[in-house]
């Protein structure tokens, strides 16, 4: 009877098991579930939305951003790995007018101690029936884009966070939906207003400049796998020194 028991307690252990092993469970938490509810099915893979379960003991840091943030968080992620908890937003942060309507939604109640952020590619990007075309005008014009960083950053001041702005990296000849250099205007804006309300700035429009050819897709503002990496030690520095 004894050793049927014990066979019982061992198979109840290994049952319950299952049910905290990846694959088996559901979210682990309220917070968790809430978290891929955002994230949504089709990003669920992307390791940049990989659900963040804070240590109490290190500092938080979010990254907010589009397309390009996306490729370098997990990467940052791993560099402050046992430094900080980063978490990003979860979803691409767009134009300004986007980051408008969600940034309340975006900041949650978490408290922040860093906050590095970015727009600007997706406020130059010209459409036509929602295609990329760059004889269309830009989707938000610097002196609308200035007037909503302008509100963001008022917001994002709120939190108590130490700000970091990330200038908009390049976007090369040939890259569909954006003029070649006009990135620099919005640099120019961008810069106008973090100076104007004491914003650290990231300068990745010049850090990666050198190393557009190695790093950066052809044609393409996106860049490789190795470039976003590089991006991301520009990135976990300036974080570093931050915290």
């Amino acid at each position: 009877m004894l050793i049927i028991a014990n066979r019982l307690g061992f198979i109840g252990v290994v049952f319950a098991a299952l049910f905290i092993l990846p694959g088996y469970a559901t979210e682990s938490s309220d917070a968790e579930a809430q978290w891929w509810k955002q994230v949504g099915e089709k990003s669920r893979d992307k390791p940049a939305y990989a659900y963040v379960k804070d240590d109490p003991a290190l500092p938080r840091v979010l990254i907010i951003g589009d397309s390009i943030s996306i490729g370098y968080t997990a990467p940052v992620r791993d560099l402050l790995k046992g430094r900080a908890n980063v978490h990003r937003i979860p979803t691409n942060a767009g134009n300004t007018e986007r980051g408008l309507d969600n940034i309340d939604a975006w900041l949650g109640e978490g408290n922040w101690d860093v906050i590095h952020f970015n727009w600007g590619l997706h406020d130059m990007k010209r459409l036509k029936d929602g295609k990329l075309d760059a004889t269309m005008p830009v989707a938000i014009t610097p002196v609308t884009y200035h007037d909503h960083l302008i509100k963001l950053v008022t917001r994002l001041k709120e939190t108590g966070a130490r700000l970091i702005w990330a200038t908009t990296t390049p976007v090369p000849e040939g890259a569909k939906g954006r003029m070649p250099g006009e990135e620099v205007t919005y640099n120019m804006t961008a810069e106008g207003v973090m100076d104007e309300l004491g914003v650290s700035v990231n300068d990745l429009h010049a850090y990666i400049l050198p190393h557009l050819e190695n790093h950066q897709r052809k044609a393409n503002v996106h860049f490789t796998d190795e470039g976003s990496a590089f991006l991301a030690k520009q990135v976990a520095k300036v974080i570093t020194d931050a915290i």
